[in-house]
C-alpha cells in the first residue's frame, strides 16, 4: 500500500490539461437518506421560510422587515434605521464575513453544504426534478432517450415549476423593498413599475438558471469561496474524508466474505459515495476545492457500511491531525482570536444599536448675512433647525439653548414631529448688544417630556468690540 495514501492532503488534486476544455458533464445526483441529509432538509425548510415569510409578517403597524429605498428608512422589527445609520450596515457586513472566517476554521465549509443560498435553492430544485422525472437512473434514462410525449410533459411539468418557484422567489425579493401587500396588489392590476418588474424577472432569472441550470458550476468556478478556504483551514479544521488507510485496497466482495483474507480494505467500490455527491467528485481522491462538504457521501457510505456489517465512519467528518492518529485540538489561537474578535464586534453592534439617538437634530444657519440687528438694538442670526423623529411615535419637542447661554430663542420653541418624519422649522436667537463679539458656539437642545433629547452646536455671529 502506498503510505501517501494513509493521509489525505490538504491539496488540490491535479487534473488533465484537456479536460479543461472538455464539455461539461451534467451531474445526475443520486436521493440519499441519513442523519445530515435530514439535517440539511431542515435547514432548508428553516431559511426558506425565513426567506418567504418574512415579508408577510407585520410589526407595530409595518411590514416587519422592509428596506423602503425611496424614504431611505430600514425597518427591522420595530428598529428604524435612517441614512445616519447605515455605518451599521458595514459592521454587521465586518461581522458576518469574521463570522464565516470563525466557523470555517472551527468546522470547515458548514456555510457551503448547508446554509448558502445556492445550496438552499438547487435541494429544492432538485427535488421538483426528482419529483417530475423520477430517481437518478430514470432521469439518465429520460435525457438520453429520444423525445416523446411522456418526456414532453415531464420536463415540461419540471420547467413550468421551476418558473413559478423562480418568479415567486423574484416577487418575494423584492417585496423586501415595496411591501409586498402593496406589491400584490400591483401584480394582480398588472401595474408594476419598471423596476419592480425589472428585479423580479431579474432575481428570478438568476434563481432559475443557477439553481436549474449551473448547480455544481456556480461552487466550482464562479464562487471565490472555494479558493480563498485554504488560508482558513488547519490540521485541526473538520473536513470530510475517506479513510484510506481503513478503505484500501478498494474491491467488490460477497457481503458473507472476509475483507482481511481477500486483502481488501473496506471500502466495496461501489461509487454510492460518487453517485450521492451534487458536485460529482470522488471524496476518496482526497480534499478538493470542489467539496462542499455536504455530507451526503457519508450517508450514502454509512449505508453501504450498515448493509455489509462493516463500522460506520469510512467516510467521515474528521481532521487531518485525527487522520494522522493525533488529538484534535478545538481551542487553538485562530480559534480563539476570531472569537474574541467576534464577541467584541457583536456586542459593540448590540449596545450601539440599544443606545441609538431616537432623535437627530441639524442646525443649518442661514449663510445670507452674517447677522442682522433686532428693533431694540439686539443681534440676531437666522437657522433653519432639522428634525428627525426616529421613533414610532409622534414627538412634542421643545427648543432651548444652554443655561448660562446670553442666547435666546425668539418666537415659538415647541415644535411637533410625526413619527419617523422629518420636520423644518426656522429659528432666530436672539443676543443683547454687546453680550458676544464676533463667531460664537451656542449649544441647542431639543428636547421631549418621554426623554428624547438631542444637541447640536450653532454658529452665532455679532458684532467685532471696538
Amino acid at each position: 500500500m502506498n503510505p501517501a495514501a494513509k493521509k489525505i492532503p490538504l491539496s488540490v488534486v491535479p487534473v488533465a490539461a484537456d479536460s479543461l476544455y472538455a464539455a461539461q458533464q451534467k451531474v445526475y445526483p443520486r436521493e440519499i437518506s441519513g442523519r445530515f441529509a435530514n439535517l440539511r432538509l431542515l435547514v432548508v425548510f428553516v431559511l426558506l421560510g425565513i426567506f418567504y415569510a418574512l415579508p408577510w409578517l407585520g410589526w407595530d403597524g409595518h411590514q416587519a422587515v422592509l428596506f423602503d429605498l425611496p424614504t431611505r428608512k430600514f425597518y427591522i422589527f420595530g428598529l428604524t434605521f435612517w441614512p445616519q445609520d447605515f455605518f451599521w450596515l458595514t459592521w454587521l457586513l465586518i461581522i458576518a464575513a469574521l463570522s464565516l472566517f470563525f466557523f470555517t476554521a472551527l468546522a470547515g465549509r458548514l456555510w457551503c453544504g448547508y446554509a448558502c443560498p445556492q445550496t438552499v435553492w438547487t435541494e429544492v430544485f432538485l427535488w421538483i426534478e426528482r419529483l417530475c422525472e423520477g430517481t437518478r437512473n430514470q432521469r439518465m434514462k429520460l435525457d438520453a432517450g429520444p423525445w416523446s410525449r411522456d418526456k414532453l410533459l415531464r420536463k415540461g411539468a419540471k420547467q413550468s415549476l421551476w418558473v413559478i418557484l423562480s418568479l415567486w422567489t423574484g416577487f418575494t425579493f423584492v417585496g423586501f423593498f415595496t411591501p409586498v401587500v402593496e406589491l400584490g396588489h400591483e401584480v394582480m392590476n398588472a401595474s408594476l413599475s419598471g423596476w419592480e418588474l425589472f428585479w423580479i424577472v431579474f432575481y428570478g432569472f438568476a434563481t432559475y438558471g443557477n439553481a436549474g441550470f449551473l448547480r455544481e458550476q456556480v461552487c466550482k468556478y464562479m464562487c471565490p469561496y472555494a479558493r480563498f478556504q485554504s488560508a482558513m483551514f488547519d490540521h485541526d479544521t473538520l473536513i470530510i474524508s475517506y479513510d484510506a488507510a481503513r478503505g484500501e485496497p478498494r474491491g467488490a466482495r460477497k457481503k458473507s466474505a472476509d475483507p482481511k483474507a481477500l486483502g481488501l480494505g473496506d471500502c466495496i467500490s461501489c461509487q454510492a459515495c460518487v453517485q450521492v455527491c451534487p458536485t460529482g467528485i470522488d471524496i476518496r481522491d482526497g480534499l478538493q476545492i470542489e467539496c462542499i462538504a455536504c455530507a451526503a457521501c457519508i450517508d450514502a457510505c454509512d449505508g453501504v457500511m450498515d448493509k455489509m456489517q462493516y463500522p460506520r465512519g469510512l467516510i467521515r467528518y474528521t481532521t487531518e491531525n485525527m487522520i494522522a492518529g493525533k488529538p484534535r485540538r478545538i481551542v487553538r489561537p485562530r480559534i480563539l482570536a476570531y472569537a474574541g474578535l467576534l464577541t467584541a464586534l457583536l456586542a459593540t453592534f448590540a449596545w450601539g444599536v440599544a443606545h441609538r439617538s431616537a432623535l437627530i437634530l441639524e442646525v443649518l444657519r442661514d449663510r445670507n448675512a452674517l447677522y442682522r440687528e433686532s428693533s431694540d438694538g439686539g443681534i440676531e442670526n437666522s437657522y433653519t433647525v432639522k428634525l428627525v423623529n426616529k421613533t414610532r411615535a409622534p414627538a412634542q419637542l421643545h427648543l432651548s439653548v444652554a443655561a448660562g447661554s446670553p442666547a435666546s430663542i425668539v418666537g415659538n420653541a415647541n415644535v411637533s414631529v410625526p413619527a419617523g418624519e422629518v420636520a423644518s422649522v426656522p429659528l432666530t436667537l436672539h443676543v443683547a448688544r454687546g453680550a458676544l463679539h464676533g463667531m460664537n458656539s451656542i449649544a441647542l437642545s431639543a428636547t421631549s417630556a418621554d426623554g428624547i433629547a438631542a444637541t447640536q452646536t450653532a454658529q452665532f455671529f455679532a458684532p467685532e468690540a471696538k
